[in-house]
């Protein structure tokens, strides 16, 4: 009888311990699973605080811009960026709308003299290297370190699609009645006496931009010359049948596909690389803010996106 009651007890004793070590077991699970979700609640809340954190400095980034002070900027521009320019100008001022471009449209020869002159300028992008070389070298006005070459060009012999002309190219272009051509202080003028030079048709010189439109004329027996005071002005020449052929850029032709015929595409063997220099100019009258204005503007005009925007217009981004 004792063993039996002792047998009953051990039973009893075993179950208890079970149900002791079942209890246990769940109130771990429940332990892990409450731990887990106070982990889940800790990264959600993190994840809101940084969204929130991120909000909040956007929306103070754009509540300083709205309040920046308006900065206007001059930007003196050689006359065949003139089309281009118009599109990177919108471009920068969506960016930075405290910030008005006005841009100087004209020959890199004018423009050059008028910052001598001192006419208020804080960004000078010229059609070629030697208007910049004095600006920086002899007059000492370009920033140290913001020049930079952007894009390159090439000179064409271009006429109207109607003119009939017999002109083929650079070395027939005394067969036209009449050409329109830019004076020497020009670059796409010089590029042009210089390409002449190389073929023979121009005496050697040291400077073949010295070459007045006279002397142009009388070494091309006689034709009548056009004189232009930039490439703009040659191509409206053309274009309005006023004269028979023309020398400009290639950039210039964008927008005029049905409208001209491009008699050739002068060889850089004759003209040299057309390099367009851009740098920021000292400006005594510009404030802190117009200074950094232009520094970030040549800074933008560099940058690789603008570079599709300059191919869009025929002008080559491949510049040594």
């Amino acid at each position: 009888m004792k063993r039996l009651i002792t047998t009953a007890a051990g039973f009893t004793l075993i179950l208890a311990l079970l149900a002791g070590c079942g209890g246990n077991s769940a109130n771990t699970a429940q332990s892990a699973d409450s731990k887990e979700t106070e982990q889940e609640t800790v990264q959600e809340s993190a994840q809101e605080t940084e969204q929130s954190a991120g909000q909040e400095a956007e929306q103070k980034a754009e509540q300083e811009t709205a309040q920046a002070e308006p900065v206007e900027i001059q930007v003196f521009i050689a006359a065949s960026l003139n089309t281009v320019m118009q599109d990177v100008k919108a471009a920068y001022e969506a960016e930075h709308p405290n910030v008005t471009v006005v841009l100087n449209a004209d020959s890199s020869g004018k423009l050059l003299t008028q910052i001598e002159e001192g006419y208020e300028c804080d960004v000078f992008f010229s059609a070629a290297k030697k208007q910049m070389d004095t600006l920086q070298d002899t007059d000492g006005l370009v920033v140290e370190g913001t020049r930079h070459n952007v894009v390159n060009n090439q000179v064409v012999v271009v006429s109207r699609k109607d003119s009939g002309t017999s002109v083929t190219g650079l070395t027939d272009i005394g067969n036209a009645e009449s050409i329109a051509l830019a004076d020497g202080s020009v670059p796409v003028g010089r590029y042009t006496r210089v390409a002449m030079t190389a073929l023979g048709m121009l005496p050697e010189t040291d400077d073949p931009s010295a070459y007045t439109t006279q002397e142009v004329s009388e070494a091309l027996g006689g034709v009548e010359i056009s004189e232009q005071s930039n490439v703009s002005k040659v191509l409206a020449a053309v274009v309005e049948g006023s004269c028979e052929v023309g020398t400009t850029y290639y950039s210039d032709t964008y927008g005029y596909e049905d409208e001209l015929d491009i008699l050739e595409k002068v060889s850089y063997d004759l003209t040299g690389n057309v390099i367009y220099p851009i740098a920021q100019v000292k400006n005594d009258l510009a404030s802190d803010a117009q200074k950094e204005a232009a520094a970030q503007f040549v800074e933008f005009v560099v940058s690789d996106p603008m570079k599709q925007v300059f191919e869009g217009y025929y002008f080559d981004t491949k510049v040594e």
